[in-house]
């Protein structure tokens, strides 16, 4: 690989998840001797919604519901082809997004 360094950006809904993920791409990683920088954990997006419980009376009773979305950073430097290839192979859940950019 050409870059110096590369950026995975792990998302997902549930934090534990998220860390198991996390932690079997660096473990992953680790093993091909590139240098890993994380899991770096990010700000927490948090999304409040409000709504009536009932839609004609009772305009004061509400409900709020909340979605987070947790999110996690790590930095390879120095990748090289087994990197690539490790980082192919790897298994991730359903509910993890993962985001892959060179620096």
């Amino acid at each position: 690989m050409k870059a110096n360094r590369l950026r995975i950006k792990l998302r997902a809904y549930d934090h534990r998840l998220l860390d198991r993920s996390a932690a079997a791409i660096v473990r992953g990683v680790v093993k091909t001797g590139a240098t890993v920088s994380g899991p770096i954990p990010l700000p927490t997006k948090r999304s409040v919604i409000t709504v009536l419980r009932s839609p004609h009376v009772n305009k004061k009773s509400r409900e709020q519901f909340e979605m987070r979305i947790h999110s996690r950073l790590i930095e390879i430097k120095d990748p090289n082809e087994e990197t690539a290839a490790a980082l192919r192979s790897q298994d991730v859940p359903a509910g993890v997004d993962v985001e892959m950019n060179e620096v």
